[in-house]
């Protein structure tokens, strides 16, 4: 009867540990995603980090556009702008095709759009803030 009890104890704490072991398993896994998340974002963040290139998403928030016709908008020279799309495109957010001669751009994901956006509205409101007067 002894050695039951025992067996039954020793089955329960086998199961508790495996139960243990397979939450700090998940937990690892998630904290590993998480870390690939932060990467994946630091990554773009750092595409973000040129006026130049936030120019560049903004304009093809409004729909796709040719190479060419970017590099007019914005003014730059060929070899600026074929920088900007390669850092751009590299981090994700920026998918190209050709039509012939002509390199056309678009947004590679519709959040980019709406994570500017969303970061132009903080900007915004830190400035309107920081202009009005103290009371």
């Amino acid at each position: 009867m002894r050695c039951l009890v025992e067996t039954d104890r020793l089955l329960s704490l086998e199961r508790e540990l495996y139960s243990a072991i397979t939450v700090m398993a998940a937990a690892k896994l998630a904290m590993k995603g998480d870390r690939e998340i932060y990467e994946r974002q630091a990554r773009i963040c750092k595409a973000f980090a040129h006026p130049g290139r936030l120019q560049i998403l903004d304009v093809l928030g409004q729909g796709e556009r040719g190479v060419s016709e970017l590099q007019e908008a914005l003014g730059i020279s060929k070899t600026r702008m074929s920088q900007h799309v390669s850092i751009l495109k590299s981090a994700g957010v920026l998918a190209t095709r050709r039509e012939g001669k002509q390199i056309y751009c678009s947004l590679a994901m519709p959040e980019v759009k709406q994570a500017c956006q969303l970061i132009r509205k903080v900007l915004q409101a830190q400035i309107a803030a920081s202009h009005s007067p103290v009371a």
